[in-house]
């Protein structure tokens, strides 16, 4: 009696195993938190992991834990690095602009070395500005 179970049984977890969804739990509503501006995952970032998970009976804040000094460290070194880019993107506009006023400069230095017009042709230019 044992063997036509065994047989019954095989087939059906065969077609089962097809059906099954190996994609990662995680993923749930990854893409509706994305869509609304919100974290990947619930864990990332709010009051679930950036506030502390007690405090004192009497009032005092609890110290702070690993997972927040380290995100605090992270989000410091960023906004460092953000500074430090915005200085870096500063600097390149002003040396672009510099760049642009010394070639405006030079082309208007290399027109004054130009001849300019003598005689009749000097009074023709001269007319039309009087």
């Amino acid at each position: 009696m044992a063997a036509p179970v065994r047989m019954l049984c095989f087939p059906a977890l065969k077609h089962c195993g097809r059906s099954l969804s190996t994609t990662r739990g995680a993923q749930a509503g990854e893409k509706w938190r994305k869509e609304h501006g919100l974290a990947r995952s619930g864990t990332e970032y709010g009051p679930l992991t950036d506030l502390p998970d007690w405090s004192f009976a009497d009032g005092r804040p609890a110290p702070p834990m690993k997972g927040a000094l380290r995100r605090r460290q992270e989000r410091e070194e960023l906004a460092r690095r953000i500074v430090m880019l915005d200085s870096e993107v500063d600097r390149g506009i002003e040396s672009c602009r510099k760049r642009e006023e010394e070639a405006r400069r030079i082309e208007e230095h290399k027109k004054s070395l130009l001849l300019k017009p003598k005689g009749q042709l000097l009074k023709k230019t001269k007319e039309p500005h009087s």
